[in-house]
């Protein structure tokens, strides 16, 4: 069975959608946050060095990355490939891992330093106008990608769709979805999933 080692307020709510979407049996084993740093606590580092969720074992492997996590379980538990494509078709595959890879690869970062900068509350005018470019230029990127289809990738839903509305969510955390309206129509879209409302009545409330 897989264990999925999941930290409280972050990413790994994501993994567990992807458990769900997958319908795989799983445990979940659960880890908190230091309520002062919000830093996780070490117990975590006992499953991974670096103390980072998500991370999954299946019989004895340790995997972490989001992405490669993603990729080894849509690998051993989608092979009616309802949530990817087939790697004989090069094109589609090729597509869905950039857009896979994507939210933790190039937009991720703008939208961290935002969130670091409205942590800190301190004035930073390099970072803040690098930060405003750049969460801009992804955001409609995205919205450019999604144009008037459903999902990223057209109208069925795949494991690319999970890491994207991760990134929407973030953004709208941060206050930077709203001129956006068909990202936060896709975000809530996404969120209606039987799936995602499973994930979240087991891994938040």
């Amino acid at each position: 069975m897989i264990t999925l080692h999941h930290l409280r307020i972050g990413r790994s709510i994501f993994t567990v959608w992807l458990l769900e979407e997958l319908a795989v049996e799983y445990e979940l084993k659960v880890y908190h946050r230091d309520p002062k740093t919000m830093r996780a606590l070490d117990d975590l580092k006992q499953v991974h060095p670096l103390g980072k969720s998500p991370v999954i074992e299946d019989d004895g492997l340790i995997v972490s990355e989001s992405g490669a996590i993603t990729s080894y379980l849509l690998e051993k538990f989608d092979p009616d490939h309802r949530l990817s494509p087939p790697r004989s078709d090069l094109r589609q595959w090729a597509t869905f891992t950039r857009w896979l890879h994507y939210p933790e690869g190039s937009v991720f970062t703008p939208l961290l330093i935002r969130m670091l900068l409205l942590r800190s509350g301190e004035p930073h005018t390099f970072l803040q106008g690098f930060s405003d470019k750049e969460v801009a230029l992804h955001m409609n990127h995205i919205a450019d990608q999604l144009a008037d289809n459903e999902f990223i990738l057209g109208d069925k839903f795949s494991a690319a769709d999970i890491g994207i509305s991760y990134m929407v969510s973030m953004a709208k955390r941060l206050g930077v979805s709203s001129d956006y309206p068909t990202l936060e129509a896709y975000l809530t879209r996404n969120q209606g999933r039987p799936a995602w409302l499973a994930a979240v009545e087991r891994a938040v409330e």
